[in-house]
């Protein structure tokens, strides 16, 4: 029997406000010291009242236009009873009946549309530190009240690439609107997901619930196994168990946690701390004209502006600080262009000058990058700099070799690829008569390997150029050398 696999997911995404959700306390994940980011407000303390951190209403908003969702003009808070000891006041302000955001979309590579049902806005619990060979647990209240956007998916996906590609898509979108940092590692983007398959009538068969996903590759292997485990269980005649699994990365498989046999009462109910909420329309365009360049939409208009590889656009596209330097790059390509030809470039020829620009970038540049870990603009090297040098590239004023000493030196001096060049004597030589003598010197030296050249042997030409390029210092145009070769063999 063919199953279908029936996949929803459910994403916790701490916001990157300053203050928690309903008071002052600092919210800083990389606090290294527990229970410091606290107050009686966010530890539940009698007699305090919460006030609601407009930022935090405004950046789910921000991620719900985005996301192509309607906004609630009117909605509430509302508390969720459940006692756990990372829980300080035995409940959390949510949001159940009336969320924020309702019914958006996120479309994946391959068009498939995977449909959102509702993101709402909460706050979250503190962490548990479970040592082991101990009889107790400890509570770091620091994460208690920070603010929580939970987004919650109709079960469209029906692979773990899938569920990778929308969780990656989905984490890169929350950067680009600094609506959260969504670092897995750091527990500020947890990712859960629910998965069942079809029965032989199409119903679809048991849920099962998989937890403490720390990064979006197990998110993703999690479900291929949870697949074929559930497979195997329907084919070997048994029934799959309603229960909560986690992920194991050694092992590669899931295990069970805790069977889950009915869902609990929170008892939701108004809270009553709180005021409603109702936003005018205004409010709501006021926030989406703020909406930055999207990431689908940075995709498409570098092919259409610049018609990079695919490759090179994904890149750019996901390492923001290097695509921004890229495209300042290429605003300043042209002028260096029009200081060495009069005629204005084509766009055949615009994009020629992209396309290496976008190559010295992805395969130079980056190697000097990750021995700082740093970004471009934490360099010496300005975008204008680096133009000059791709534009002698370009128009091989200097070989390929001599472009990587130039950018070395450009990366430890701040110099411009002129200075550099004049002082290191790396100018490439494109003179038929400077390389003549060159030319005859490693013939004279190497008659075998021409003879083989005139007998048909294509590799001894590859071989006299290179001599050729070491009799001149790497100073020689090799692509002037290999036709000059040619000719003297004749």
């Amino acid at each position: 029997m063919k199953y279908k696999p029936v996949i929803g997911l459910e994403i916790h995404a701490q916001l990157n406000t300053k203050t928690k959700m309903f008071c002052d306390s600092l919210n800083n994940p990389d606090e290294k010291h527990p229970n410091i980011n606290i107050c009686p407000i966010c530890m539940g303390h009698p007699g305090t009242l919460p006030v609601i951190n407009k930022a935090a209403l405004d950046k789910v908003i921000m991620a719900g236009l985005a996301l192509n969702c309607s906004i609630a003009r009117d909605t509430f808070f509302e508390r969720k009873n459940y006692f756990y000891p990372d829980l300080p006041k035995g409940y959390q302000i949510s949001q159940y009946l009336k969320p924020l955001c309702e019914h958006g979309t996120l479309r994946l590579r391959g068009g498939k549309e995977i449909r959102i049902t509702r993101i709402h806005l909460e706050e979250d619990a503190g962490r548990l530190q479970h040592d082991s060979g101990s009889e107790y647990s400890l509570v770091d209240y620091n994460r208690a009240g920070v603010p929580l956007m939970e987004l919650v998916t109709e079960p469209d996906f029906e692979t773990g690439e899938e569920v990778r590609e929308f969780a990656q898509e989905l984490q890169l979108l929350l950067r680009y609107l600094n609506v959260s940092d969504a670092d897995m590692e750091k527990g500020l983007m947890r990712v859960e997901v629910n998965i069942s398959l079809t029965n032989e009538d199409g119903s679809w068969g048991t849920k099962v619930e998989i937890k403490n996903l720390n990064s979006i590759s197990a998110a993703a292997a999690s479900v291929d196994y949870e697949i074929n485990r559930q497979k195997d269980v329907l084919e070997s005649g048994e029934t799959i168990k309603q229960e909560t699994r986690g992920w194991d990365d050694v092992k590669r498989a899931t295990f069970s946690q805790r069977s889950k046999e009915e869902a609990h009462d929170y008892r939701y109910f108004p809270e009553p701390d709180l005021p409603p909420l109702h936003f005018e329309d205004a409010e709501i365009e006021a926030l989406r004209s703020t909406l930055p360049e999207l990431p689908a939409q940075r995709r498409e208009r570098f092919k259409t502006q610049y018609n990079l590889p695919e490759a090179d656009i994904e890149l750019f596209t996901m390492n923001r600080p290097l695509g921004n330097f890229f495209e300042h790059v290429a605003s300043e390509l042209l002028s260096f262009e029009k200081l060495s030809h009069l005629d204005r470039p084509d766009k055949e020829h615009q994009e020629r000058l992209y396309k290496l620009a976008s190559n010295y970038l992805i395969t130079e540049l980056q190697k000097h990058l990750a021995l700082l870990g740093a970004s471009p603009e934490d360099t010496k090297i300005t975008p204008e700099s680096f133009a000059d040098l791709v534009v002698r590239v370009f128009h091989k004023q200097i070989s390929s070799s001599a472009a990587q000493t130039v950018l070395q030196e450009m990366f430890e001096t701040g110099l411009s690829p002129e200075q550099i060049i004049k002082e290191k004597d790396l100018g490439q030589v494109s003179d038929a008569a400077a390389l003549e003598s060159v030319i005859d010197a490693v013939i004279e030296k190497n008659q075998k390997a021409a003879e083989d050249y005139k007998a048909g042997k294509e590799a001894s030409l590859k071989f006299l150029v290179g001599m050729a390029m070491r009799e001149s210092k790497g100073k020689a145009n090799p692509q002037l050398l290999e036709e000059l070769i040619k000719q003297k063999l004749k």
